[in-house]
């Protein structure tokens, strides 16, 4: 077995930086690889998708700043003083 196999090289930071790029381009997310092959994979799956509009990424950053803002979502978050008991390790749901 090679050295290699042993251990596998992280992703480049140049690899990183075009992953970013790709995803601004196709309004699509990435899981963050922990090696140069998982990043190859992931730059050839998204060089085959098409690129969202410009216009349809405005409007979604546009809707997203308005939920935040109008606090939308907060209803899924954890109610802490009635969901959950203890702290930290020994916390657990009522």
């Amino acid at each position: 077995m090679t050295d290699s196999h042993r251990h596998p090289r992280k992703p480049t930071p140049k690899q990183l930086r075009y992953l970013k790029d790709l995803t601004l381009r196709t309004g699509q997310t990435f899981t963050y690889p922990s090696t140069a092959a998982q990043a190859s994979r992931e730059i050839d799956r998204l060089k085959g998708t098409s690129p969202t509009s410009l216009e349809d990424r405005r409007r979604e950053l546009r809707q997203v700043s308005h939920d935040l803002a109008e606090r939308r979502g907060d209803a899924a978050r954890v109610a802490t003083e009635i969901e959950v008991d203890g702290w930290g390790s020994s916390a657990h749901w009522r």
